[in-house]
């Protein structure tokens, strides 16, 4: 039997989670107002996988190994870190390479700026491997969903239902983030905000990457 209570206590809290600022937001943000909608998409849903497989993987009690194993919970830090500031270098580095592009010139089929096809395949490889190379996603599922697990329900049932929630919650933030920048999108056809917009986003990324390294 479902708990309402408990259902209705959780998407509060992910869903303030949800409208909080943070690297997920930049992502969708910046890869939709490009102009690249198939690739947006990809990175909405490959986030939503990773919060999909936190939460089945926290139900199982798998992520209680890794939050207790200093040693694994480090690696996927430091994995984590490296791929946010690879990619944040990768969009930095990318516009220098088209600062010499004159204004108003064609650019051909909607790529990345590293030249990536806009693809939903893409996208979502991006998402998955940011959310899921980010252990204090996992820690946060760990030290939450528990809470909201009524005694004597199935905690794979109830946990899977609990992260679905949250994806649906992100999903539809998601929707939106999407269609606002798609409608900015005009705005952003020059090459020289398409540059600072990339210019933005990759120290955003990569200060997260920073940030995962060193933080606590």
């Amino acid at each position: 039997m479902i708990d309402f209570s408990a259902l209705w206590g959780f998407a509060v809290i992910v869903g303030l989670l949800t409208l909080t600022p943070g690297l997920d937001t930049a992502l969708v943000l910046r890869t939709a107002a490009l102009g690249h909608r198939r690739r947006a998409w990809g990175v909405v849903l490959g986030i939503q996988t990773g919060t999909l497989t936190w939460g089945v993987l926290t139900s199982l009690g798998v992520t209680a190994l890794l939050t207790a194993s200093q040693l694994a919970y480090a690696i996927v830090r430091w994995a984590g870190a490296a791929y946010l500031v690879w990619m944040g270098g990768r969009m930095i580095w990318s516009t220098r390479r088209r600062a010499g592009v004159p204004e108003g010139e064609p650019t051909g089929e909607p790529q990345e700026a590293d030249g990536a096809p806009d693809t939903l395949r893409g996208g979502w490889r991006q998402g998955a491997l940011t959310n899921l190379l980010n252990p204090k996603v996992g820690a946060f599922y760990v030290a939450v969903l528990p809470q909201f697990v009524p005694a004597g329900s199935s905690h794979l049932a109830m946990g899977v239902l609990l992260a679905g929630t949250h994806v649906v919650l992100g999903t539809l933030w998601s929707s939106v983030l999407v269609g606002c920048a798609h409608l900015l999108r005009d705005r952003l056809r020059s090459h020289s905000t398409r540059r600072l917009l990339d210019r933005v986003t990759g120290t955003v990324v990569g200060a997260f990457g920073i940030r995962l390294a060193f933080g606590d």
